[in-house]
């Protein structure tokens, strides 16, 4: 009874799949993602559908903490690895349950940055060394060296901050030189999981505008995870709404920010504080 519950539930995933992507076609070089997970032990379908970037897009995940946003990008990147379901990357199915070696070409294409830039950087390594280690591990040839000078004078850096040690920067600098160990591979895609949610509101707008510089100069796809809305209305280009695990709405950002339609999208928008006028 069991296996014949879970074998309905596969082909069910299955056949969603085939849907999205015979909706999406080949426009996306993201082509589309489904993902199932089980918790308590029920097995159900937490998220489903397809996910569509365009190539230099920027997308913008939103939702209230715990609607499933961190777990669908990590998820994406193979750090979690779903209980069931399909999960694909520009047409290239991605196993986290795979060797490390034969995840190279999703590291390759990916960066990632996380939300803590205290947290995220080695403190016992220098600057270089931290910035270095996605070339080292993905055994990208040439003058290290160079590139990692390169990239910190790209993220607003000197490039002899290689030299020093993680405590000797401040928030900000931290996060740019976690931007700089992002991109310092060449990716495709930069993922930013809350990666200005811990800076204070000047040094969050100067790395705003540092990752838009970024995107037009390098060309990169961004997927950024955010409470801020205010962000991703800067940022994006479009926008996925996530509730329980399901995305609710999605569209342009204009779209959806200034004319929601879902009622769960108006009630997020509704509840962002506003400065009152004095009388």
């Amino acid at each position: 009874m069991e296996k014949e519950r879970e074998m309905r539930f596969r082909s069910a995933i299955e056949a969603a799949f085939k849907a999205a992507l015979a909706r999406i076609g080949a426009r996306a070089w993201l082509t589309g993602i489904v993902i199932a997970l089980m918790f308590a032990g029920v097995t159900g379908v937490i998220w489903i559908g397809a996910l569509e970037v365009q190539s230099g897009e920027a997308l913008g995940l939103i939702g209230e903490s715990g609607s499933g946003k961190s777990t669908l990008v990590r998820l994406l990147l193979a750090l979690d690895v779903p209980t069931s379901g399909t999960i694909e990357f520009d047409g290239k199915p991605v196993d986290a349950s795979a060797s490390a070696r034969s995840l190279h070409w999703l590291r390759r294409d990916t960066g990632m940055v996380f939300q803590d830039p205290y947290a995220s950087l080695d403190p016992r390594m220098s600057v270089g060394r931290i910035v270095a280690e996605p070339l080292w591990a993905l055994g990208i040839e040439g003058d290290r060296r160079a590139r990692v000078a390169e990239v910190l004078e790209q993220v607003g850096l000197d490039a002899d901050a290689g030299a020093r040690f993680p405590h000797e920067f401040s928030g900000g600098q931290r996060q740019r030189i976690a931007l700089a160990r992002a991109i310092v591979h060449k990716p495709r895609l930069l993922v930013g999981d809350e990666p200005l949610s811990a800076l204070d509101v000047t040094v969050r707008a100067q790395i705003l505008e540092l990752v838009a510089e970024l995107r037009a100069s390098l060309g990169l796809t961004i997927i950024l995870v955010s409470h801020d809305i205010g962000v991703v209305q800067s940022l994006c280009d479009t926008v996925a709404v996530m509730k329980d695990g399901q995305i609710v709405e999605s569209g342009t950002t204009g779209e959806v920010l200034l004319a929601p339609k879902h009622p769960y999208t108006q009630r997020l928008l509704a509840s962002i504080p506003a400065i009152a006028p004095r009388d």
